[in-house]
């Protein structure tokens, strides 16, 4: 999950993280609750992540209730200051390297 994921579910906007190349063969519904289990997994307190095998009762049974998903650890932690701190950093995709003097 990324910062986008938990911005699009926020916005109530789940189907733009859908591949363009697959939205016709997606079930939105099913992609919305696959993406919905993943926030739960992702939460930043570990003691609200499910459990696995919760997991995959909820992968399992269309008909479980899910828990409204916490904000994500990375965008907790991370990700809010990137714009107020990018002059310090170098950021890509994949990772934040804080260059500084020896």
């Amino acid at each position: 999950m990324s910062k986008q994921a938990w911005q699009l579910w926020n916005e109530g906007n789940k189907a733009e993280l859908i591949d363009p190349m697959l939205s016709d063969s997606c079930n939105a519904d099913e992609f919305s609750r696959y993406m919905h289990i993943g926030l739960l997994c992702v939460q930043e307190d570990a003691s609200d992540r499910p459990a696995m095998s919760s997991v995959v009762l909820m992968l399992k049974s269309q008909n479980s209730f899910l828990p409204q998903p916490e904000r994500p650890a990375f965008v907790g932690r991370f990700m809010d200051n990137l714009e107020a701190t990018a002059s310090n950093f170098s950021v890509n995709e994949m990772t934040l390297s804080d260059v500084g003097p020896r």
